[in-house]
């Protein structure tokens, strides 16, 4: 499947945006306020972003949800509905763009769209790529017991199970490793 640079731009950051969802009540929200979702619009280099607010806040938390459900699935006409809405909620508006250096790609966000319109129409559209594509399998929970983040699974064989290897697959691993050297040793 070919992923171009913009798409997985907008995969990366629908993935570090759904794992900003706390994952029980007992842990911080990811974005707290205003001054962490402008950081989160910076570190994404996410364009076309005026002054953003308690609005913004709230509205792109809400989209964060919804795209947290697409991970969660349970087949493509799940996901493609949840896309949909998504998209069609933002008031898509595709557009050929050259900007930042960049080569000429597409703007699926019309132009001075609030940011959670922004994210659902570009980043629900990168998620609607793999749908198309028959990929959404693709879409991603972490397979650790403690852990439930998202991620895309781009490897070649569709075979990641952890959203970080070195984390998560790691510790199962050697954690599996002593329980059977525990149990050989009797």
């Amino acid at each position: 499947m070919l992923i171009t640079h913009d798409t997985r731009c907008a995969l990366d950051t629908v993935v570090d945006l759904v794992n900003t969802v706390p994952e029980d009540d007992s842990a911080p929200d990811g974005l707290p306020d205003v001054a962490a979702l402008q950081e989160f619009v910076g570190s994404h280099e996410i364009s076309d972003v005026g002054v953003l607010s308690e609005l913004d806040l709230s509205a792109v938390r809400k989209i964060r949800g919804r795209f947290a459900a697409v991970f969660a699935a349970p087949d493509a006409r799940a996901a493609a509905g949840l896309i949909n809405d998504l998209v069609a909620a933002a008031g898509t508006t595709p557009r050929l763009t050259d900007h930042d250096g960049y080569d000429w790609h597409i703007h699926y966000f019309a132009p001075g769209a609030s940011v959670a319109d922004h994210l659902a129409a570009d980043c629900g559209m990168a998620l609607a790529f793999f749908v198309v594509a028959g990929e959404q399998e693709r879409l991603r929970r972490c397979e650790a017991p403690d852990c439930r983040r998202a991620f895309v699974d781009l490897s070649r064989n569709r075979s990641r199970r952890y959203c970080d290897s070195r984390t998560c697959g790691n510790r199962l691993h050697v954690a599996a490793y002593r329980a059977r050297r525990k149990e050989a040793a009797g």
